[in-house]
């Protein structure tokens, strides 16, 4: 491990930033010093710039992605070497905001019910049941579960926050034969073949349950964990639930991520009048007369 990688790993640490973040900027500044073929504290603003470019046009990545290539940067240069970052020279791509895709209740019953093996099963119904993230459910422990007073508590989530969501009924039966089969200790879905490791299943056994039942049920639709969580939020909010109340649930630190759900959500639209349905038409249309001949 290189000095500078050491560096830049200590601060994301000292700065409480979650493993899956630290990850990420880590592996985007090894990209943007690959491109290049320098070490990174030697490049400057107008390599920026340049990956920046290469990254639209090369390799034809969203502004989204974009963006997070830009923060893993920024944070390098100014919390890691503590130099100067001038956000005229290296503007930040306009983020695309897109509605997320959403399951009907029909289709979350299907894929549930389409689970590969009874572990896959819990570990979707678990999803849909608390709006988690896939990191957070693979990293859930068995004294998480509070069925005396009904809740799940969620620990470290994004931004290091932890919150509590709801125990559906039907989950915490389907926990405790979970629990018979399994007798997990520590964490509440092991990994390892057997799910008997001393360590938690990987982010990418979560998605793996997902594709595979998303492949046996038949559903053509892109499938991956998160598509649970936005199953979750619309639902609830179909259902009545008011979005604080939901932002709570999701973890949410801003109500404008929340309320992206509204746009979405069946029930807020069909029961939206369309101001079209509050003019007063006389059922004729009014045809111009033609002009008089001279």
């Amino acid at each position: 491990m290189t000095h500078l990688r050491t560096m830049m790993i200590e601060e994301l640490v000292r700065r409480n930033y979650s493993a899956g973040t630290r990850r990420s900027y880590i592996r985007e500044v090894e990209e943007f010093a690959q491109y290049f073929n320098r070490p990174p504290d030697k490049l400057g603003l107008e390599h920026i710039r340049a990956f920046q470019a290469h990254l639209f046009t090369d390799r034809k990545m969203t502004p989204n992605s974009v963006y997070q290539y830009l923060a893993a940067l920024r944070f390098f240069f100014v919390k890691t070497l503590h130099r100067p970052w001038n956000t005229l020279e290296t503007p930040y791509p306009k983020r695309v905001m897109r509605l997320p895709q959403v399951l009907s209740q029909d289709e979350v019953a299907l894929l549930i019910d389409s689970a590969m093996c009874p572990f896959h099963r819990v570990v979707l119904m678990t999803l849909y049941a608390t709006g988690a993230r896939r990191t957070e459910l693979a990293h859930l422990r068995v004294d998480d579960i509070d069925s005396k007073r009904m809740l799940i508590r969620i620990r470290w989530g994004k931004g290091l926050k932890d919150r509590e969501v709801m125990l559906s009924v039907v989950l915490l039966d389907a926990l405790r034969e979970h629990w018979r089969r399994y007798k997990p200790k520590e964490w509440l879905f092991p990994g390892g073949r057997w799910h008997n490791s001393k360590h938690p299943i990987t982010t990418n056994a979560v998605y793996n349950a997902c594709q595979y039942a998303a492949k046996r049920a038949g559903l053509k639709k892109k499938l991956y964990p998160h598509i649970l969580r936005h199953a979750f939020a619309t639902h609830l909010l179909d259902a009545g639930t008011d979005l604080r109340t939901i932002q709570l649930l999701l973890g949410h630190s801003d109500l404008r991520q929340t309320a992206r759900y509204l746009h979405i959500s069946t029930r807020h639209l069909s029961t939206t009048v369309s101001p079209l349905d509050t003019l007063n038409l006389s059922g004729k249309p009014i045809v111009p007369e033609p002009p008089a001949r001279t």
